[in-house]
């Protein structure tokens, strides 16, 4: 409840990188090459992907999903982090700004947990039991998993982002951050933010808990089984379908937990400003990189698809 000498906030500041002003101009060279890579590179795997008939299965399909939310995850923060340092004025955003920012923020980041976890299934079946893997990740059931996983995952931003909606914010209004995140939003609620932070908690046990524990488990299923292979040939190729996901997984698994699995008042700003650089900028760019220059297929395609632009 607000007291009479209290005004709601309907705008926030978002600090950025104002701090470090030496740096604006660094940040921007490399804000934008690393945006215009990460969409570029996505948009070239859902393209290789919808059109070459090689890709059209359910590795080469949940990675094209995986595509697409890498594209909302960059563009819910780059853009407006890109203008913010080319304006460098007090760079505010509205609270229902804020809010959406935070809505796609969270669907994008809990989808690609969530579809990592999917994809190591995906190589789990394939690996340790390849006679089982055309009836268990048949069409109807890549298809149910994927829109599984955007619906679940929207569930879960709408319910965080409508639990931040309810609390009262009346100052001060400076995001120690260059977006709307949840740790740095509930430091500035001066309502309680207890039903909040539990629910952040299960999120955290869920995405960052069981999902991790079910994608290391994936994995050690498929260790074991190639290290039973009797042919060099055979474990090559096995390891081969799975490294790229393997590396994907480390590089995001690391720069979540780092900005995510910590109670809010162990919040760091400089912290979680380079962690979140990592997973909402630095992963989406990687990620066709690692999946185009680790697999045969892929570069394959790439390869068709710039001959028939050259002729």
């Amino acid at each position: 409840m607000l007291s009479p000498n209290q005004t709601m906030v309907t705008e926030f500041v978002l600090e950025g990188f104002s701090e470090n002003p030496s740096l604006r101009l660094l940040l921007i060279g490399c804000f934008l090459t690393l945006y215009t890579m990460a969409l570029i590179g996505n948009i070239v795997i859902i393209a290789l992907v919808t059109s070459s008939t090689g890709l059209h299965s359910p590795m080469y399909f949940f990675l094209c999903n995986l595509a697409t939310m890498d594209i909302v995850c960059t563009s819910s923060v780059l853009p407006k982090a890109l203008l913010d340092l080319i304006v460098s004025e007090e760079n505010t955003i509205s609270f229902n700004g804020c809010m959406s920012q935070l809505f796609f923020l969270l669907w994008s980041l809990s989808s690609e947990l969530l579809l990592l976890t999917v994809m190591a299934y995906d190589r789990y079946v394939a690996i340790c039991h390849p006679l089982h893997y055309n009836s268990r990740m048949s069409p109807h059931m890549c298809g149910a998993l994927a829109l599984g996983v955007w619906s679940i995952c929207a569930l879960n931003a709408s319910v965080h982002t409508g639990l931040m909606t309810r609390l009262s914010f009346c100052g001060p209004k400076v995001i120690t951050h260059f977006f709307c995140e949840i740790p740095p939003l509930l430091l500035l609620s001066c309502s309680p933010t207890y039903v909040n932070s539990i629910m952040t908690l299960v999120a955290d046990a869920f995405y960052g808990g069981i999902n991790f524990f079910l994608t290391l488990l994936s994995y050690g299923c498929i260790i074991a089984s190639i290290l039973r292979m009797r042919s060099a040939e055979g474990k090559q190729k096995a390891f081969s379908t799975c490294s790229s996901h393997l590396i994907v997984v480390c590089v995001y698994y690391s720069s979540v937990f780092c900005a995510y699995v910590s109670p809010a008042s162990s919040y760091s700003p400089e912290r979680s400003k380079v962690t979140s650089v990592l997973y909402s900028v630095l992963s989406p760019t990687l990620n066709p990189l690692i999946y185009t220059l680790r697999n045969k297929d892929v570069k394959l395609a790439l390869g068709r698809l710039l001959s028939s632009f050259s002729h």
